[in-house]
């Protein structure tokens, strides 16, 4: 049993990365934020409690902030005194409006890159002492196929380019420590999530109806496929795999649409 830390992990993609994980025997100790954030239907810990409950499972839910380093350090500080280490982290938490340079407005450029990619550092840096003194560790980091630049997506392109250099660096960095840092991203186009359903203003019927090339699955990614990803990268099975992007989606790295069927 491993101790993992998810953030953002109380609702969408990262509820299904804490079920997942918690159905796989971790200890998982997972947070986020209770009101809505920009661009996102994500509201509330009681979903992912209630999915818990009704499957069995167990997780320690707790509200934070990521952007906050006393935050990230009470989250850090339940998780050590509680289970005395912590082997994994996946940083999943993010919010991604939509806008050009042109049309993002100067707070919310900056409130991007709070979460996603000082979150990110944050985490990363309460963690890693733990990993450290242990002799090793894991770190998924949550990137998107708009880390290689796409239309209307200007700050979370950047924060999630970010992301994957970050995670790139870190993987160097700590290698000797072994500490494996990894990038999971979602794609392929129809993933269902908080931020994907919060552009088409909460409206799934919406989001879902929009053309979507899908996964060679024949159908859109899950948040559960990704979960397995993580789940992956976080095992042993995973122990010589630093410093890599798996693209659960399919093609989400090239960052264009996948052709339609001939």
């Amino acid at each position: 049993m491993a101790v993992v830390i998810v953030t953002g992990g109380t609702f969408g993609l990262g509820q299904s990365i804490t079920v997942e994980l918690a159905r796989r025997g971790h200890q998982v100790v997972a947070f986020g934020l209770a009101q809505p954030q920009v661009s996102s239907t994500a509201e509330g810990l009681e979903g992912v409690r209630e999915e818990l409950e009704q499957a069995g499972l167990r997780a320690d839910i707790l509200e934070a902030d990521v952007s906050s380093a006393a935050d990230v350090q009470r989250v850090v500080d339940h998780a050590t005194a509680r289970y005395g280490a912590v082997h994994g982290l996946v940083n999943n938490a993010a919010i991604g409006p939509l806008g050009t340079v042109l049309t993002t407005e100067e707070p919310v450029f900056e409130k991007i890159l709070d979460v996603n990619v000082k979150g990110t550092y944050l985490m990363s840096r309460a963690v890693l002492p733990h990993m450290i003194r242990a002799g090793g560790g894991a770190i998924v980091n949550i990137g998107s196929g708009a880390g290689y630049g796409k239309p209307n997506m200007a700050a979370y392109a950047a924060s999630k380019g970010a992301i994957v250099a970050l995670s790139m660096a870190m993987a160097y960095d700590h290698f000797h420590d072994r500490v494996r840092v990894n990038v999971a991203i979602p794609g392929g186009g129809g993933i269902v999530s908080g931020m994907s359903v919060g552009r088409f203003g909460g409206d799934v019927g919406a989001f879902t109806r929009k053309p979507a090339p899908g996964t060679a699955a024949g159908r859109p990614a899950t948040g559960r496929d990704l979960a397995h990803a993580v789940a992956f990268l976080l095992s042993d099975e995973a122990a010589t795999i630093s410093g890599t992007v798996i693209d659960v989606g399919c093609f989400a790295h090239q960052g264009g649409p996948v052709p339609p069927k001939p």
